[in-house]
């Protein structure tokens, strides 16, 4: 996260300056980044701050909260979906939806649905849980973690909160967690805490030994 400077001078967000980047790079102005000769304000992401309950685990499995997670005794805003955090978990169920039936794998879900993940609740964007893992009450919420895990991250996402949770599905169960990012267009593939992969938008994302089969151009979830 960008923190703001105490001494940060009085600029617009974004200015015209005389300065060069050569100028810019010896002589750093606190709180600004240069960008095409323009001064550019350092902003910090709008955060959305955990809220202490005396909820339990198993009451907010009963009883959902709407636009919320739970981690350890808080309630977990979850970030509000752009239209293209929306068209992108789209595409990716889209894709998976259409290889996972067709080889009768199990079942994909998306956004709001509960899986009790470790010490949490989350509602991954989309998720897969295979058929030998299925034999739950359906009009209940999955007391187990998804087997792929699937995050879209928003503009107002914090990366390592981003990481925690990727961490958290892997430490819970999850066998693989992928996390797109629609600016630079990549997904980063997680196996465990210290196989970790990025795939640029010219790579192929595969289910591996999660998803047997699957396959699917980087290039493709970002269209």
């Amino acid at each position: 996260m960008k923190e703001s400077h105490k001494n940060t001078p009085e600029i617009p967000e974004s200015v015209p300056t005389t300065m060069t980047l050569a100028e810019f790079l010896e002589n750093d102005v606190p709180g600004y980044e240069y960008v095409e000769g323009k001064l550019v304000r350092k902003s910090p992401p709008e955060m959305y701050v955990p809220i202490p309950t005396t909820m339990t685990l198993a009451e907010f499995l009963e009883n959902d909260v709407p636009g919320y997670e739970y981690a350890k005794g808080e309630l977990i805003p979850m970030s509000p979906a752009t239209r293209r955090h929306g068209k992108i978990s789209a595409k990716v169920a889209w894709h998976l939806y259409a290889h996972i039936y067709e080889n009768g794998l199990g079942e994909v879900y998306t956004a709001e649905t509960i899986f009790q993940v470790g010490e949490r609740v989350m509602k991954p964007d989309v998720a897969f849980v295979s058929t030998d893992r299925l034999d739950v009450d359906e009009d209940k919420t999955f007391p187990i973690p998804p087997d792929l895990a699937i995050e879209v991250v928003s503009p107002t996402d914090v990366h390592y909160r981003i990481v925690r949770k990727a961490f958290d599905y892997l430490a819970a169960g999850t066998r693989l967690v992928w996390v797109l990012d629609p600016v630079a267009k990549t997904v980063t593939v997680y196996r465990s805490k210290s196989d970790i992969e990025l795939l640029t938008h010219e790579a192929t994302l595969t289910g591996e030994d999660v998803v047997p089969g699957f396959i699917c151009p980087v290039g493709q979830l970002f269209e």
